[in-house]
Formats: structure tokens, sequence, C-alpha cells
């Protein structure tokens, strides 16, 4: 099975929790991570949802699909018009961090994701 195409969550933690960012994947229960920066959570995320599914496939246990029911009718490719001086700013931000618009914009939605599953936990009501 592709371990690619799921879904995660990042958020921050609190200094009391040890700082950092947290990943986690809802399509994967229990299946979740940490690192320092929001790179470090995802890379060790991979690592953590390659070892769920491995674990939960050896143990003859199924392993949902990405996006499960959810995902059915959305095909992942959407158009996205944005004014140009959007752009503009963030084509500049992408070059002096090193990397592509679409790695920043990504980054920048899964980190607005994440802030916003924070919140929710913060209020111990989780919807992902």
């Amino acid at each position: 099975m592709s371990e690619t195409g799921y879904r995660f969550a990042i958020g921050s933690l609190s200094d009391d929790k040890g700082g950092g960012h947290l990943i986690d994947y809802p399509d994967l229960p229990g299946c979740m991570s940490e690192g320092e920066t929001i790179e470090d959570a995802i890379a060790n995320g991979r690592d953590a949802k390659a070892a769920w599914i491995a674990a939960m496939g050896g143990a003859g246990h199924p392993v949902p699909l990405p996006g499960g029911d959810a995902a059915e009718g959305y095909s992942g490719k959407w158009q996205l018009r944005t004014a140009k001086s959007l752009q503009r700013d963030l084509a500049h931000r992408a070059s002096r961090e090193g990397v592509a618009l679409n790695t920043l914009t990504l980054q920048a939605q899964a980190q607005g994701l994440g802030t916003r599953a924070a919140g929710r936990r913060d209020r111990r009501h989780v919807t992902t």
C-alpha cells in the first residue's frame, strides 16, 4: 500500500510540554510525532507513519486508505487565484527561504490548520 496521501495536522507544543511542534495523522489513529521545527516534525512524522503502517499491516490489522471516505470525489488538484501582490510577496519570501512557492504555501496552510487544531485541543474539543 502507498504511504503517501495521508492528511496530517501540525500544531505548536507549549513550553510546559517541551516546546516544538506536534504532527498527527487523523486517518491513522494514534499515529503522531514531534520535532523542534515544523520541518523536523514532518520528517519525524513520515517515519512514524511508515512504522504505524508496517506495525498494523504486520499484525494483520487493516490499514485505512488515505483520506478515508472523506477523500472520495476529490482529485487533490485545485486552482488558486490570488492577488498579484500576494503572489509576489509569497514568491519573494519563498526565494529568501530557499524553497519553492508551492512548498511555502503548503507549509503555511499546514501550519494554519495545525494551529486551528491545537486551539480546538486546548478547548478539549478535537475534530480533524
